[in-house]
């Protein structure tokens, strides 16, 4: 095993056992999704045109990429926690390769990801939601759902480490939350404002949303949307490889200079 395997599956470990040290948080944001699914689901859903099941149909894929993106939250937290409390330093002082930490860090939130969908899913088919596609669309949409959770945590680990303080992390991580309401994660855009619209389909969310509504099945590709939205696998994959392109690099860059 390589030295960068070896030390990434270490700081993996680190994480996982730190995950299950405090199992209240992770519970507490699983809770989350699926709350926001039962109420957006019942109360949103009486509102819009499309009748409650179709509208939870709808809205399952959206919440499940809303979810990924909270990746950016919870990796910026994270690292801005270790960085404010020393551990970072520590690290830096031992012979382990840069790109460990992060990778670690990532890949263990993959993990936890993984885990945490399964809530949400199981509460989504009791709701109505099915997998109306193939087997190989569902495998291929759970695959770009994890691709994206990685690239916002990525985005998350160089936020935290730029930021250095829990409490910048934890008001900045917050404000993410606005991300999923500027996409067609809860809401169809074809109604919304030119410019909004045009806003909230260049917005990673929506591609990732569209997509996998297209492969579960639930939802058709809307006309005339842009292109990341017209094409939403390979505008996915365009936007995932983009920000994980930009950001790993940042984020072990930082890491060795913090």
């Amino acid at each position: 095993m390589s030295a960068l395997a070896y030390d990434g599956a270490a700081m993996a470990g680190r994480q996982l056992r730190r995950v299950r040290n405090n199992p209240g948080l992770a519970v507490l944001t699983q809770l989350m999704p699926v709350n926001m699914l039962l109420f957006f689901g019942y109360v949103f859903g009486s509102a819009l045109a499309m009748p409650g099941p179709q509208y939870r149909s709808f809205l399952v894929p959206g919440l499940l990429v809303a979810t990924a993106a909270g990746g950016v939250m919870t990796g910026m937290f994270q690292a801005a926690a270790d960085t404010h409390r020393g551990v970072t330093d520590r690290f830096r002082t031992m012979p382990v390769s840069r790109a460990a930490v992060p990778l670690g860090q990532a890949a263990a939130d993959l993990v936890v990801t993984a885990i945490g969908t399964v809530p949400l899913l199981l509460v989504g088919l009791a709701v109505g939601w099915r997998v109306e596609g193939s087997a190989a669309g569902a495998l291929g949409a759970v695959g770009l759902l994890l691709l994206f959770r990685f690239a916002c945590t990525t985005v998350g680990i160089f936020l935290g480490l730029l930021t250095r303080s829990e409490d910048a992390a934890g008001q900045l991580g917050a404000s993410s939350f606005v991300l999923p309401l500027l996409s067609n994660a809860y809401i169809p855009t074809g109604n919304l404002p030119g410019w909004l619209r045009a806003l909230a389909e260049w917005n990673p969310i929506s591609a990732v949303t569209t997509a996998l509504r297209e492969l579960f099945g639930n939802a058709p590709v809307p006309a005339g949307a842009a292109w990341p939205v017209a094409h939403p696998v390979a505008g996915s994959l365009a936007w995932s490889a983009l920000l994980i392109a930009v950001f790993l690099p940042l984020a072990i860059r930082r890491y060795g200079r913090c």
